[in-house]
C-alpha cells in the first residue's frame, strides 16, 4: 500500500493550517493593541466606557430634527447629530438619483445643446473636489445674501438672507399625525396597486395608470383626514425679532451648501452610470419596441430602463454609499452632523476611543442599511432563470 501523504504536502490540510495560523496572528495583534491601549489609558488616568453619554452636554447644536438644548445629555446630542446625517443623506440620495437620471438621459439626447450641456455638467462636477464645492456654495450663501435686517422678502412670510431661507410652517395641530399615517397608508396602497397592475398587465396585456392613481391616493387620503379635523389652516409665520427670525422653518446655509455640493458632485457620477446602463441595452430592443408602435418615451420607460436597471443598480449603490460617507465633510462648513457632534463630545469628555467607535458604528449602520435595501432591489430586478 502506498504510504500516507504528509500533511504539509496535502493542499487541503495545508490550507487549514494556514488559516489557523492567520487567525492566531490576528488575535495576537488585537490582544497586543488592546493591552497597550489599556496600559496607556491607565498611565494617563483616562477613564474609559460609555457612561459619559448620560452626562449633560453643555453645548448647543445649530439645527436639529428633534428638540435639543445644552441641558440635554451627550446621548441626545449624538442622536440629534445622527438624525441630521440621516436627513441630509436621505434627501441627497433622492435628489441625486433624480438629477443623475435626467442628466444621464440628456447625455444621450439627439438634441445637440442638451447633450453638450449634460456633458459639460458631468465633466465639471466630476473634476471639482466635493470639499471645494462645499466651500464654494457655503461662501455663495453667506456672501450673496443680505443680513436678516435687510432680508429679501419675495413673498409674504418668506425671507431669504445669510441665515438661510425662512418659510412659514403649519402651526401645531392634532391633525398632523393622522395625516402622516394616512400618507403612509396611501403609499402602501400604491405599492399593492402596482403589484396588482403588473399581474393584470401580464395576464391581459392591459395597462393601468399606476402613477396617476398612486399620486391621487397620496393626495386624497391625507386631504380627507385634514377635512375630517376641520381643515386647519393656521400657519406659524416667521418674524424678525432682534438679530434673527423667530417662528416658521429655516433651511440653513450650512444644510443648503452641504446638500447642494453632495448632490451636484454625486449626480455627475450617477449620470455616467445611467448613460452606460442605457447604452448596454442592445439597439435591437429599441428597434423592436419602435416597430410595434411605441412612442420614444414609452420605449425608454417600458423597454430600455427596466433592462438598464440591472446594469445601473450595483454601481449606483456605491455612489449612494459615497454620498452618505461624504456627508461627514459637513464639519468643514459647520453643519452639525454626527461627526461634528461626536468631535465636540470627544473634546469635552476626552473619550476619544469611544467617540471614534461611535462614529464608525453609526456610518457602518447607515452603509449596511443602504446596501441591504439596494441588494434587495437588485435581486428583485435581476432576471429569473427558468
Amino acid at each position: 500500500m502506498p504510504s500516507a501523504v504528509p500533511f504539509w504536502r496535502d493542499p487541503d490540510k495545508r490550507a487549514i493550517v494556514f488559516q489557523i495560523v492567520a487567525l492566531l496572528l490576528v488575535f495576537g495583534i488585537a490582544y497586543v493593541l488592546f493591552s497597550n491601549t489599556q496600559a496607556n489609558l491607565r498611565r494617563q488616568s483616562i477613564a474609559t466606557g460609555f457612561g459619559f453619554i448620560q452626562n449633560e452636554s453643555g453645548f448647543e447644536i445649530g439645527e436639529s430634527v428633534i428638540e435639543y438644548s445644552s441641558a440635554d445629555t451627550y446621548g441626545r446630542a449624538l442622536l440629534a447629530g445622527a438624525l441630521n446625517t440621516l436627513k441630509v443623506s436621505f434627501i441627497g440620495i433622492v435628489l441625486t438619483t433624480i438629477l443623475g437620471v435626467f442628466i444621464g438621459i440628456g447625455r444621450l439626447s439627439r438634441n445637440w445643446l442638451v447633450s453638450r450641456l449634460s456633458a459639460v455638467f458631468i465633466e465639471v462636477m466630476q473634476n471639482i473636489p466635493v470639499l471645494l464645492q462645499l466651500f464654494f456654495w457655503y461662501a455663495i450663501f453667506y456672501e450673496a445674501f443680505p443680513s436678516p435686517r435687510q432680508a429679501l422678502n419675495p413673498l409674504p412670510g418668506i425671507f431669504l438672507c445669510n441665515r438661510g431661507l425662512i418659510l412659514p410652517a403649519p402651526a401645531n395641530n392634532a391633525a398632523h399625525l393622522p395625516m402622516l399615517i394616512a400618507l403612509f397608508a396611501a403609499l402602501a396602497l400604491w405599492w399593492g396597486l402596482a403589484r396588482w397592475a403588473k399581474r393584470r398587465l401580464d395576464l391581459t396585456g392591459t395597462s393601468f395608470p399606476v402613477v396617476r392613481s398612486g399620486l391621487g391616493l397620496c393626495l386624497l387620503l391625507p386631504a380627507l383626514v385634514w377635512l375630517a379635523y376641520g381643515a386647519p389652516t393656521a400657519l406659524d409665520v416667521p418674524s424678525l425679532q432682534g438679530f434673527n427670525f423667530k417662528g416658521g422653518v429655516t433651511v440653513s446655509p450650512e444644510f443648503s451648501a452641504l446638500l447642494l455640493g453632495l448632490v451636484l458632485y454625486t449626480s455627475a457620477f450617477v449620470a455616467e452610470i445611467v448613460r452606460a446602463g442605457i447604452q448596454a441595452v442592445t439597439r435591437g430592443q429599441v428597434e423592436a419596441a419602435m416597430s410595434i408602435g411605441l412612442r420614444p418615451g414609452q420605449v425608454l420607460r417600458q423597454v430600455v430602463m427596466p433592462q438598464a436597471l440591472r446594469v445601473i443598480i450595483p454601481p449606483l449603490t456605491s455612489q449612494m454609499l459615497n454620498l452618505t460617507k461624504n456627508s461627514s465633510l459637513a464639519i468643514a462648513i459647520g453643519f452639525a452632523d454626527f461627526v461634528s457632534v461626536a468631535n465636540t463630545t470627544i473634546n469635552q469628555t476626552g473619550q476619544a476611543i469611544e467617540g471614534v467607535a461611535l462614529i464608525m458604528a453609526v456610518y457602518l449602520c447607515f452603509s449596511l442599511s443602504t446596501s441591504f435595501f439596494m441588494n434587495w432591489y437588485n435581486k428583485k430586478m435581476a432576471l429569473v432563470e427558468r
